[in-house]
């Protein structure tokens, strides 16, 4: 009958299947929890559709069009590639569509989820409505993510721009791509399409990859500015306006006021959690400011709802997304009292030089712990893999404490999203920097850089007076 309420009920209802949503709920339901999965949009959520996945398919068809400036150097000639762009797109979402079937609601109705299309919003606090289905569960999980934060721009309201959610659905290339932000995807996006023949500005109103280690992105605006790209720093975009067919986008900087014309207008500005139409108030769910009340257990105010993923408010990624589904599972599965720890997290910037990062950078660790940080350091143009491929910029850089506990690392270079992953497991197991320095690495490899840097501790005493001394000595005793 028309207007009729279905009610079901679960042991865990999940809001939102984007990479938290899906991970709690395939774990729970082959746990033998009996789970309920909303979706209102695109299952896979931002990852899937308008983040991971599509942008790094753009920077491999990217790095494959500027491949051309490097052959040069190994004694390879070719002429410049044909980029139709209607190609590139189509190469974008047809990896967004190999992928989409381990996000497919088909999966995980196989799996025994229920799967509901719509709006969910609490009625109460045990309780929700999604169109015509009433779902009583005894565990909530918000995972609805984030989207793209729109900054208060004169003119932004009247001008058309596109955001990570619309600028996949190109199919042809921008003359011009002005960018605003020059974080991780404005950098990524900006440069992507620098690559695939867009002529490209990147507008940032600190210095370009604000939360990175200095001297990496030092290394990336020199990249950029050496492949074209215009960048902008420390610089305020005061009014946005159509330009004829275009953008127009006024700055305030250093140098004075500045006006761009471009034929299209990226916003990268940082990202904002999805709260909208949720009925928090009616479940008890505290937000502020536009952001979720949640506790180190991933807790919401009403303490059978959690909250995993970019809606958490902690690092935006898809790999603390499915960290935090482990932690939620434990609380609200097992009873354990799992707790959140963002020390460990890593953080890779995809572009060319990639940068990458777990822990503390070495100026953190030195605003923390003060003088005595030592910190390691080992470029790639030592490195015999890095010159054997011609690829040579780029470091390796450690923070420790005197005695040898790994604070953090930074790499910037080729493949530095890779190179990371020994350190992350150094920090996140409190190793000491011994354990990387005594690493047998394979020769050559681009790790070798992280053994020579680890091994720079040991260096000043190993090569001392006092130890030139003792090796004298023993040898005089035959």
């Amino acid at each position: 009958m028309r207007g009729e309420t279905t009610n079901v009920k679960a042991d865990l209802c999940v809001i939102g299947a984007g990479s938290a949503g899906l991970a709690v709920a395939a774990g729970a339901q082959q746990m033998g929890a009996r789970c309920v999965l909303v979706e209102r949009g695109k299952m896979g959520g931002d990852c899937l559709n308008y983040g991971c996945v599509p942008s790094k398919a753009l920077l491999a068809a990217g790095k494959a069009a500027r491949f051309h400036h490097r052959a040069n150097g190994y004694g390879v000639h070719y002429a410049a590639p044909d980029v139709p762009f209607d190609e590139v797109h189509a190469h974008v979402h047809n990896v967004i569509a190999r992928i989409a079937p381990n996000d497919s609601q088909e999966r995980f109705e196989a799996l025994g989820v229920r799967v509901l299309r719509g709006q969910a919003a609490f009625t109460g606090p045990r309780e929700l409505q999604v169109a015509g289905t009433r779902v009583k569960a005894k565990r909530f999980v918000l995972a609805t993510g984030s989207t793209a934060a729109i900054p208060p721009i004169p003119g932004l309201d009247a001008t058309p721009y596109l955001t990570n959610e619309t600028v996949f659905d190109l199919t042809e290339r921008p003359e011009h791509l002005i960018v605003i932000g020059g974080g991780p995807i404005g950098t990524e996006l900006g440069q992507a399409f620098a690559h695939l023949g867009s002529r490209v500005s990147i507008v940032e109103m600190s210095r370009l990859l604000p939360a990175s280690d200095a001297q990496a992105a030092d290394l990336l605006r020199a990249r950029l500015k050496t492949e074209g790209v215009g960048v902008h720093e420390t610089a305020q975009v005061t009014q946005v306006e159509r330009e004829g067919n275009g953008v127009a986008v006024t700055l305030d900087g250093e140098a004075g006021s500045t006006r761009l014309t471009g034929s299209h207008l990226l916003v990268a500005a940082g990202r904002r959690p999805m709260l909208d139409g949720l009925g928090l108030d009616a479940a008890g769910i505290r937000h502020d400011a536009g952001r979720l009340v949640v506790d180190d257990r991933l807790r919401t105010t009403n303490r059978r709802v959690f909250a995993a993923g970019d809606v958490a408010g902690g690092p935006q990624f898809t790999h603390v997304a499915a960290y935090h589904a482990s932690v939620v599972i434990k609380n609200a599965l097992f009873r354990i009292p799992a707790k959140a720890d963002h020390s460990a997290v890593p953080a890779v910037t995809y572009t060319s030089p990639e940068i990458a990062s777990v822990g503390l950078t070495s100026a953190q660790a030195k605003d923390r712990y003060g003088d005595g940080v030592q910190v390691l350091t080992w470029p790639f143009h030592e490195n015999d893999r890095a010159q054997a491929e011609r690829d040579t910029e780029g470091f390796v850089r450690a923070a420790t404490t005197a005695k040898g506990k790994i604070l953090g690392c930074t790499i910037a270079g080729a493949h530095a999203g890779e190179l990371i992953q020994p350190w992350v497991l150094a920090v996140q197991n409190g190793l000491k920097i011994g354990a990387l320095a005594q690493m047998i690495a394979p020769y050559p490899t681009l790790g070798e850089a992280s053994k020579r840097a680890a091994g720079a501790f040991y260096t000043p005493k190993l090569f001392a007076a006092r130890t030139r001394r003792l090796v004298r000595a023993l040898q005089l005793l035959g």
